[in-house]
């Protein structure tokens, strides 16, 4: 296996890498890109990690050297035929939930397949999710395991479901043999950094009908999307595909439908920083008086940060994990001391959730990052030594790729 090399070598190849690949994804270049072999390795990483391998295969106008089309084509087709297998799946759930009768949101991708903004494929899923009552939640349990599920794993966010036939895939990027999992949602929020934003009633239709049912709105689809950025920008794991998705929903709403999502008064406090980034990126999506009002509600501290962040900052392809990530979401000197707390002293369903992490994959057992006392993850954050697991572990996998 060949060895990673120096943090020196992999931050400035990542970031170099990322800026460019989202620099083409909002406006096409002619010319591939002069990069080293290693940095050619680090883009692959780059796309799987960033969810934008099968846009890449479909909207490049230039080609690079053969391994790396050959990894965009294979990734195309993956995605492909993966995508065929979700549509099958969301049929049999919405067959299932409505012989129960029972109504759920299909969330966030689900639901942007319905709207047909993306080819097959271009989009890459993990999992399915869905916004449900709680009162539902034994019934749609029921269903889920009439499907061949298994209840795999708990926490705050949701409880996720996995296939009882899984069996383990260790491919690099997007698999057409991945497991697709199910994740059943009782309330959509996301901590900023520590408080809770809750935007639950905001995003299901006034009536469900038994079976798969889209948001109230295409605004409330757009809402969720931009919280799930927003809270993947706060812990620096956002992906591209995300503020790809906002960029191709923006253009669908008029002004009337922006003042209706303005209505939301204080709670738009969140909104600048994800509108900021689609923004830099794909120029001319967001409306400018939208991004006007949304950097007028946003914090000063917090509007400080938004105007200088970059992809490379906030997202997984950041390779270092800082003490306190997205501290600057807090509001107060309290959620400071909150947030600091919680990162210090983790609950019990944090800890069974990098459990879970582990288990579910085991390819991050090859940096030994989750094997450390919470004392040393401690001292390796404030000593800017803490490496990002997932992101070192993806670039792993793309050198083990290229290895003859």
């Amino acid at each position: 296996m060949r060895e990673l090399p120096p943090m020196r070598v992999i931050a400035p190849a990542l970031r170099t890498t990322t800026e460019l690949l989202a620099a083409e994804l909002g406006a096409a270049g002619a010319t591939a890109p002069e990069w080293s072999e290693f940095e050619w390795t680090v883009a692959r990483a780059v796309a799987a990690m960033q969810g934008i391998s099968t846009l890449l295969a479909n909207r490049l106008r230039w080609q690079g050297p053969p391994e790396w089309r050959e990894f965009l084509q294979r990734q195309r087709q993956h995605s492909v035929r993966r995508d065929g297998q979700i549509a099958e799946l969301l049929a049999r759930l919405d067959a299932r939930l409505a012989a129960a009768g029972i109504g759920a949101v299909a969330l966030k991708g689900a639901s942007l397949r319905k709207l047909g903004v993306y080819a097959p494929g271009e989009r890459p899923m993990s999992d399915i999710d869905l916004l449900i009552a709680p009162a539902d939640k034994h019934a749609v349990e029921a269903a889920v395991l009439a499907l061949g599920y298994h209840h795999a794993h708990a926490s705050r966010r949701h409880t996720c479901y996995e296939p009882a036939a899984r069996r383990e895939v260790r491919e690099f990027g997007e698999h057409e043999s991945c497991p697709i999992k199910v994740e059943v949602h009782e309330h959509v929020a996301e901590p900023l950094p520590a408080s809770s934003v809750d935007i639950t009633a905001a995003l299901a239709p006034l009536r469900r009908e038994p079976g798969l049912n889209f948001y109230r709105s295409g605004q409330a689809l757009f809402l969720h999307l931009l919280l799930h950025a927003a809270g993947n920008m706060r812990s620096h794991t956002l992906r591209l595909i995300q503020l790809h998705d906002l960029s191709v929903l923006a253009p669908r709403f008029g002004p009337a439908a922006w003042e209706e999502m303005s209505a939301g008064g204080a709670q738009a406090w969140w909104w600048y920083p994800p509108l900021a980034l689609c923004a830099r990126y794909f120029r001319g999506a967001v409306p400018a008086e939208l991004l006007r009002k949304a950097r007028h509600a946003c914090p000063l501290q917090l509007r400080y940060f938004a105007d200088r962040w970059r992809l490379s900052t906030v997202s997984w392809s950041n390779p270092r994990t800082s003490a306190l990530p997205g501290v600057q979401w807090a509001r107060s000197l309290l959620e400071v001391l909150r947030f600091a707390r919680s990162r210090a002293l983790p609950d019990a369903a944090t800890r069974a959730a990098l459990e879970y992490a582990m288990a579910s994959m085991p390819q991050l057992a090859g940096i030994p990052w989750y094997g450390l006392s919470q004392r040393r993850r401690i001292l390796a954050w404030l000593t800017a030594r803490a490496p990002r697991v997932q992101t070192l572990s993806s670039i792993r996998a793309a050198l083990v790729s290229s290895t003859p």
